[in-house]
């Protein structure tokens, strides 16, 4: 077996799960579980309907790249939700099922493992993998010699997985409250910027719902430009926002910033949360045209063609914009009504976009998820298996994320159920 596999901590609905099966639920109330983001909004008829009329495709082997009519529904998608030119449909473009198996697969194809790297001393060494019992990632910042890939932290586990299978370690920069959840470059030291050859970036993040601005992604081109590294920008959640304030996209910043060939730059995007067909596993990547060449090459022989009915489906919901605005029309209702129930008793603000509420808590973050779901049946996620330890702080710790994906109603009682317990703690 691939010994990297041993490298892989458990996904964070497993930690949750063995944190939950200490204790015995309260079955006096109904379960609610606001810990996972999978959203339960009704999905659009028009594109059930879609999908039973691509039914036909089912007797044809897709392609990897996909119908010219997919790619170009994505392209137009782009160019009218950010209003740049619309990308080349045959070249910029790239369907998926789903932006989380895209993101494991990008570092693979990505990550060089025999890139030279220079080393503290001014030597010139080739990647290794670490010694047996180490993680790179892991070592003190600036040890090591695998390829590093960066990534925010709390973060989606996905980016940690990918690298460590990709033969690369895993490096963290924290985001912090204090910083309004920046990215800031300068927490990691110069040897490891020089072995970076991947960084992802979240925005709308996950779990902090932070949009990334102008000048965040300008300094993140500039340290592209001269280390060299790919950047990956996740940006599932773009289209869950409030009011007209339209989240900034990678693809919009660098037309902004004069870099129309996207150079080193590729998005991940989905329809997910956008549509609610979680279960459709349908999304894209966007920008660099040299490294979607390679990546598709790589998809071809990784078998990953989207089915042709969900092709069928995915050029109906990119199409259409009615339904988005319903899905967040819903959204900004329970925002409204959620914060301000657990105003009173938690320090709880409105992101900037998404569906997730990060909030501190008066307690340990496992201990109030844990007392929370046995005092109330309410489930949220501990903020501490969202992230890792790095410079001696897991930023996660002593946050929760709650996903308002339940209906009105059922957000509204677990509001009122955090509030009653929260309301014990103090």
């Amino acid at each position: 077996m691939n010994p990297d596999l041993n490298q892989l901590q458990p996904y964070p609905f497993q930690k949750l799960a063995k944190l939950f099966g200490e204790v015995t639920p309260n079955v006096a109330y109904k379960p609610i579980s606001l810990h996972i983001g999978e959203p339960k909004h009704a999905t659009p008829q028009f594109i059930r309907d879609a999908l039973v009329a691509g039914l036909d495709g089912l007797a044809n082997y897709p392609t990897t790249i996909g119908s010219d009519a997919l790619r170009s529904a994505i392209a137009n998608w782009l160019a009218r939700r950010y209003a740049i030119p619309a990308p080349d449909a045959k070249t910029q473009i790239l369907p998926v099922n789903g932006s989380r198996e895209a993101l494991f697969a990008f570092a693979q194809a990505v990550i060089d493992r025999s890139r030279p790297h220079p080393t503290p001393d001014g030597t010139t060494i080739h990647s290794t993998k670490p010694a047996s019992g180490q993680v790179a990632g892991y070592l003190p910042e600036g040890e090591g010699v695998s390829p590093a890939v960066v990534c925010p932290n709390p973060f989606y586990q996905i980016y940690e997985g990918a690298a460590f299978l990709a033969g690369a370690a895993p490096y963290f920069l924290n985001t912090l409250p204090e910083d309004n959840y920046a990215l800031n470059f300068a927490q990691l030291p110069e040897a490891v910027w020089q072995r970076t050859q991947l960084i992802f970036v979240c925005s709308p993040g996950n779990p902090n719902g932070r949009v990334m601005p102008l000048a965040e992604w300008k300094t993140l081109f500039e340290m592209s430009d001269r280390y060299g590294f790919v950047i990956a920008s996740d940006e599932c959640y773009s289209e869950i926002y409030f009011g007209e304030d339209k989240p900034l996209g990678a693809l919009q910043a660098a037309q902004q910033l004069g870099r129309g060939d996207y150079k080193n730059l590729v998005v991940f995007s989905s329809l997910s949360k956008r549509s609610n067909v979680p279960g459709l596993r349908s999304g894209f990547v966007a920008g660099d045209a040299k490294i979607l060449e390679k990546f598709a090459l790589y998809r071809t022989y990784h078998g990953c063609a989207m089915n042709p009915a969900i092709q069928a489906a995915t050029i109906a919901a990119w199409n259409d914009e009615a339904h988005v605005a319903e899905n967040r029309r819903l959204y900004a209702e329970k925002f409204e009504k959620t914060i301000a129930i657990l105003t009173p008793v938690l320090p709880v603000s409105k992101p900037d976009a998404s569906f997730y509420l990060w909030i501190r808590t008066p307690i340990a973050d496992t201990a109030f998820a844990q007392q929370l779901y046995r005092d109330y049946n309410v489930s949220v996620l501990p903020g501490s298996f969202l992230g890792r330890e790095a410079r001696g702080v897991n930023p996660g710790a002593n946050f929760i994320r709650l996903a308002l994906v339940a209906n009105l109603d059922e957000t509204l009682e677990a509001a009122r159920r955090i509030t009653a317990f929260t309301s014990k703690l103090n």
